[in-house]
């Protein structure tokens, strides 16, 4: 570890980010080190709004990690090339020469940027990534913090949906789930089913574009077996032409950020006007990646023990890797090159050759990291 070290996070926050920093705290705290985090990510730190985390109470640190969201703040400030030697700036003027960068693909991205631009520089400074994103599409690392509470999130959210429909029936509910251009998330929500005409009975995936004319079979044949329809699709999913159903997309010029902002509405709209019958649609929205009460046990300790072993790596001198997970929770180093900017999708032999399902290998997979989601008693 040499001279101060500073945390940044990037991209969106979870419901378990705060406790990879308070690993990281900890562990930097044991260790008799500093440590400053940058208020809002790469844009505080270009503005010098630092603050001394190790100058928290230990008690104030343990809350924080419980709970959801960055309490540092988060950005995803665009960088220009220009932008890289600002960043080193910043750094001299504060004496940092370990940054720890918590983030997803595109921020591993930056890190390794980054990395690149010191050395280029001659400065001298450690870089370490920490994993974090709900999406799960980081390369190498089996699984990533934030992942398993988002997609618990949504398979109670699928399951409780699905007791609403079947209870008096909206004849078709569409449920939006997180997840851009992968289909973890959605595909969770296969583990909200214990019976056979549980929901959701139609699940699809960013992976597979499908026809507006598909998934209108798809609906109809389930509406005419059980008189109602749950379907989940993800935020991402795209038809065949490769356009979101004629949803609005927000951030249209970014090509990594542009999303559809109204996916799920866009094709209730179209399902109900295409089969004559009502549908409507539910988005939670940012709150599967928010809502704290559904940050599971395993989740957060996952996360802690990220940031601390980041502390670790730093300590014996590593730098340009992640820390990574196991399956068995434990850690170890990837090279940033091996997951900056790389999107990791759902496998294509773990969805249904219709295109509308999940096969078992994925709920092998995901099971153990959600956690049951148990099913609500029937008259």
């Amino acid at each position: 570890m040499r001279s101060n070290a500073l945390v940044a996070h990037g991209g969106g926050p979870t419901a378990v980010i705060n406790a990879s920093m308070a690993g990281l705290i900890e562990e930097q705290r044991r260790r008799g080190l500093g440590l400053f985090g940058a208020r809002y990510g790469l844009a505080g730190l270009l503005r010098g709004d630092l603050v001394d985390l190790l100058a928290l109470d230990a008690d104030l640190v343990r809350r924080i990690g419980e709970a959801p969201g960055s309490a540092l703040g988060s950005s995803r400030l665009p960088l220009a090339e220009g932008d890289y030697a600002r960043l080193l700036d910043a750094f001299r003027r504060a004496e940092i020469h370990t940054f720890f960068y918590t983030g997803g693909n595109g921020s591993m991205d930056t890190a390794l940027r980054l990395a690149r631009h010191a050395h280029d520089a001659h400065y001298d400074v450690q870089v370490i990534g920490i994993p974090k994103t709900i999406d799960n599409d980081l390369c190498v690392t089996d699984h990533t913090p934030g992942y398993a509470s988002t997609a618990r999130f949504f398979a109670c959210a699928a399951r409780d949906v699905g007791e609403d429909n079947r209870s008096l029936p909206s004849p078709v509910c569409v449920l939006e789930t997180l997840g851009r251009n992968a289909g973890w998330i959605v595909a969770a929500t296969s583990l909200a089913r214990r019976r056979e005409d549980d929901a959701p009975h139609l699940i699809y995936f960013p992976e597979r574009r499908l026809s507006l004319d598909r998934i209108a079979a798809d609906v109809e044949r389930v509406y005419r077996r059980l008189g109602r329809v749950a379907v989940a699709v993800c935020e991402g999913q795209l038809d065949d032409s490769g356009r979101p159903f004629g949803a609005d997309v927000d951030r249209a010029e970014s090509q990594t950020q542009r999303l559809a902002s109204n996916l799920g509405h866009t094709l209730a709209r179209l399902l109900s006007d295409k089969l004559g019958i009502r549908a409507r649609a539910e988005k939670p929205g940012l709150l599967g990646r928010c809502c704290g009460e559904f940050a599971t046990p395993l989740d957060r300790r996952e996360a802690f023990a990220c940031g601390r072993a980041a502390a670790v790596a730093a300590a014996e001198g590593h730098t340009g890797a992640m820390v990574a997970l196991r399956r068995d929770s434990s850690t170890f180093l990837t090279p940033l090159e091996t997951v900056a900017r790389v999107e990791r999708l759902l496998p294509a032999d773990w969805i249904h050759p219709d295109g509308h399902d999940v096969l078992p290998a994925f709920r092998e997979y995901a099971a153990p990291l959600v956690g049951e989601v148990p099913c609500w008693p029937r008259l």
